[in-house]
């Protein structure tokens, strides 16, 4: 009895962990096809395409042929037009801020640039809201699909991302689930608008171009709707007084002057502007600024915060503002002259 007693109980277990190896293979082989699946989203979308774009004609410029780099995250494109500054300081500069962009990849992305050109200038996008994070992963996914490095991708991997993130950024699913579902959304709104004849009201769609168009800059002239002065709200649980800057965005900030300093390369931190809505809700925004002000002063880097510019001189009106945290053309005009008198004086 005891011996068929065992028998069966093999028989169970044997079963089972087949039924476990089977379940283990279906899932594998399905989350494998939901990551491709995500990853092929990643092509639709059109920032991804901008993004190539400025990369390829970087890529492109002759070597050493650049003596200006723009760098940071999304505020960095959506503020500074090569073309306004060359006309203004008769420089030959290049846009290279990337979506979401922190220290940390924007450090790495400076790496890069050293490898092709030797500028007489970088000027740092230091952005607040990429100042407090430890770590985010979708723009290290950003910089990596573009940048045709992959020694440095692995020490960028390496030396900054946190484990459980280096587990997730190898698994498609994880990795690319932002851009995918974006990009469903995206789909599934023009779906409903073409088969039942819906769509947003002319006043909540928005009107004009959007294109990335030369040395790296995306010319936009879009105007905020009405529902990004909604999105502002996000700002009213800002307050100066809890805001701290995260060690290891100072560190790689610090990294990227004194990388440009090891280079004989002038560096400058600048801040682009926000709506002035959405400013208006930000409790005690000196202190962040005077933060970021005393990063500068302890590294002898000249800083200019276009916010501070803005609420004393009254450069934007809501006009200027593609959205509510970034200008648009007619904005980007207005910011380039600002900061080519601004440099002229300083520099």
């Amino acid at each position: 009895m005891a011996e068929n007693s065992f028998i069966s109980n093999f028989k169970k277990w044997l079963v089972f962990l087949i039924k476990l190896a089977l379940f283990s293979v279906c899932l594998y082989w399905l989350v494998e096809y939901v990551g491709v699946k995500y990853a092929a989203a990643t092509t639709e979308n059109l920032i991804n395409n901008y993004n190539e774009s400025r990369w390829n004609e970087f890529y492109a410029q002759p070597k050493d042929s650049l003596d200006m780099v723009f760098i940071g995250s999304s505020h960095s494109y959506c503020t500074f037009d090569p073309e306004i500054v060359d006309k203004g300081l008769g420089t030959n500069s290049y846009q290279m801020g990337m979506p979401l962009q922190h220290m940390d990849s924007t450090y790495y992305t400076l790496r890069e640039i050293l490898n092709y050109q030797k500028p007489r200038t970088v000027v740092v996008e230091v952005y607040w809201d990429m100042m407090d994070d430890k770590f985010e992963l979708t723009q290290a996914g950003y910089l990596f699909q573009v940048m045709k490095n992959p020694e440095l991708e692995k020490e960028y991997i390496k030396e900054v991302f946190p484990l459980s993130e280096k587990i997730m950024y190898n698994i498609n699913i994880f990795r690319y689930q932002k851009d995918y579902f974006a990009y469903r959304n995206s789909k599934l709104k023009e779906k409903i608008e073409n088969n039942y004849g819906v769509s947003l009201p002319a006043a909540q769609r928005q009107q004009g171009t959007e294109k990335y168009r030369s040395k790296g800059y995306t010319y936009c002239d879009y105007h905020m709707l009405p529902d990004e002065f909604d999105k502002t709200n996000q700002f009213k649980d800002v307050d100066g007084r809890a805001w701290e800057a995260e060690p290891v965005q100072v560190k790689y900030l610090e990294k990227i002057v004194s990388l440009c300093r090891e280079n004989d390369i002038n560096v400058i931190f600048v801040t682009a502007p926000i709506a002035n809505v959405s400013l208006s809700y930000i409790k005690n925004y000196d202190m962040i600024h005077n933060e970021i002000q005393k990063i500068a002063d302890k590294n002898n880097v000249k800083y200019l915060d276009l916010n501070i510019a803005n609420r004393d001189e009254k450069l934007f009106t809501h006009d200027n503002f593609r959205d509510d945290a970034h200008l648009n053309h007619s904005g980007v005009n207005i910011a380039d002259k600002y900061f080519i008198d601004w440099f002229k004086k300083n520099m």
